[in-house]
């Protein structure tokens, strides 16, 4: 008798089923937050943020552009609307209880994910050492196409290279070895504005630092009264896929495992 021939897992296993909502601090002491922009991060994942720095959890954000092309005042520089981006990118990190930040400086609009913004995010990695990294999508998103900026998509997707393979490998950018950056291997990306999330953090309690987080941007969101709604209604519709009361706010993550 012919043995049952056994199926062969396919490599690419989509998520069945609402996020689970879980803990984002548990078994964490370090995460690093990378955005290509100032305020990404304030839109995507400043709830779970505030919710790790009430648990006690170190976060750096790595902000990869000064947000220099963003903006309607034409009568201003670029030097002079990086300036203003990167303070108000400061006062929106304090909002959730961030005081670390890291500016990579790489001119807004013209991103791409070479091998010089993968060593730059490897460096990054290195010296901070996370236990988490949480990044854009490297995936285009037709559905939601303001959260697919192509600065996004390179950014998302120069993090998830650096983490696997390069801040790991010692023989990638060897000169980063030579300057003291040893190697170091991030267990698990944690990715913003995936169409496929599986994951959700309860953002209820810490809605009001979100959205203060956000209205920090004079910038790019005027006074922001438009804020506090936009966040609650994306929050609650969030809270919904993944299965929690009405009323209740979540951010959703898809989880890669980089182990």
């Amino acid at each position: 008798m012919s043995k049952k021939k056994q199926k062969v897992p396919s490599p690419f296993a989509p998520h069945e089923g609402p996020p689970k909502v879980i803990n984002p601090a548990k078994g964490i002491e370090r995460a690093l937050v990378i955005t290509a922009h100032p305020d990404d991060v304030d839109f995507g994942a400043a709830g779970t943020v505030a919710v790790l720095s009430k648990a006690g959890v170190n976060v750096t954000y790595c902000i990869v552009t000064d947000g220099d092309a963003g903006g309607s005042d034409l009568g201003t520089t670029r030097e002079q609307r990086a300036a203003l981006r990167r303070r108000e990118q400061t006062t929106a990190a304090e909002q959730v209880g961030v005081s670390d930040l890291i500016f990579l400086g790489y001119e807004d609009g013209k991103l791409e994910a070479n091998l010089a913004l993968r060593k730059d995010i490897s460096r990054v990695i290195r010296q901070v050492r996370p236990d988490r990294v949480i990044c854009q999508s490297p995936t285009m998103n037709l559905d939601r196409i303001y959260a697919s900026h192509p600065d996004h998509l390179a950014a998302g997707s120069a993090s998830i290279s650096a983490v696997y393979p390069d801040a790991r490998n010692p023989f990638a950018f060897p000169d980063l070895l030579e300057k003291g950056f040893e190697p170091h291997a991030v267990p698990e990306v944690w990715v913003m504005a995936d169409p496929n999330p599986t994951m959700a953090v309860d953002t209820t309690g810490v809605i009001d630092q979100k959205i203060a987080a956000l209205r920090s941007h004079d910038s790019q969101v005027g006074d922001g009264e438009h804020i506090e709604e936009l966040l609650t209604t994306w929050g609650r519709q969030t809270a919904k896929m993944a299965g929690l009361k009405k009323k209740r706010t979540a951010e959703a993550f898809r989880v890669v495992n980089t182990q």
